[in-house]
């Protein structure tokens, strides 16, 4: 059992401590490769809209969000896209640090956030040495394939609209499955994640309205619950994540 003397020489909050402690990627490694791997970490307060990297960077650090969000998103030829919310308490970009490899996408705060920084060279080191934080690394990163696997999916085999709807879906179930719930972003990161414009957002919601759904600002009410789902076709193959 960790004691909180134990905790206090790593320099960081017991709270962060333990809220590190308990993801499922560190609950089963040695206690003495959990103390190296955080004795040279570091944790952060950024403020909102702060690049905490960008695609292209050598991956120097593993990022574990502990409060607050972050956008992870990608830019080319003047175009950006939402790629992902990571939402705490979670890690992000795990595979650039394992492979040593430069960062595929960039992130920025989405509002007051605090992360921890594990210099990427010390995970690789106790990759090697500790088969418990190995096993649960592998299965984080089969955990992050899958999920990519199922976002191609939703976007090549289904249209906006369905897209939509599943995603109304998602959330409402996320949220604990009551009528009314709140989009968890704004409107045009929403339509960026869903691969589709404003535009096309704001019509895919009016021809919801037939199916029971209605918008009010960032309020969404499913009036209908069986027509939607009858519409939408949710599929765990795909929807859940």
């Amino acid at each position: 059992m960790r004691t909180t003397s134990q905790l206090v020489t790593l320099g960081m909050p017991d709270s962060d401590l333990y809220n590190i402690r308990d993801l499922h990627l560190f609950s089963a490694m040695e206690d003495e490769h959990f103390q190296q791997l955080l004795r040279a970490s570091d944790v952060q307060n950024f403020p909102p809209q702060i690049e905490l990297m960008s695609e292209g960077d050598p991956s120097d650090f593993l990022h574990i969000l502990l409060s607050g969000s972050v956008d992870l998103f990608s830019s080319w030829n003047e175009r950006e896209t939402s790629m992902a919310t990571v939402r705490p308490v979670s890690t992000f970009i795990l595979a650039a640090t394992i492979k040593d490899a430069p960062y595929l996408m960039s992130a920025r705060t989405m509002e007051k956030s605090r992360i921890a920084l594990i210099p990427s060279q010390d995970v690789r080191e106790v990759f090697d040495k500790d088969s418990q934080f190995a096993r649960a690394l592998v299965g984080e990163l089969a955990q992050c394939y899958r999920g990519v696997i199922k976002n191609t999916k939703d976007l090549k085999l289904r249209t906006s609209l369905e897209r939509l709807a599943n995603y109304l879906l998602r959330l409402q179930a996320r949220t604990g499955g009551a009528q009314t719930f709140t989009l968890d972003a704004e409107k045009r990161r929403l339509a960026s994640v869903l691969g589709m414009t404003s535009e096309n957002l704001s019509r895919a919601f009016k021809s919801l309205q037939p199916y029971g759904v209605t918008v009010k600002g960032r309020q969404i009410t499913i009036s209908n619950q069986q027509d939607l789902e009858g519409f939408a076709k949710p599929n765990p193959l795909i929807d859940r994540r």
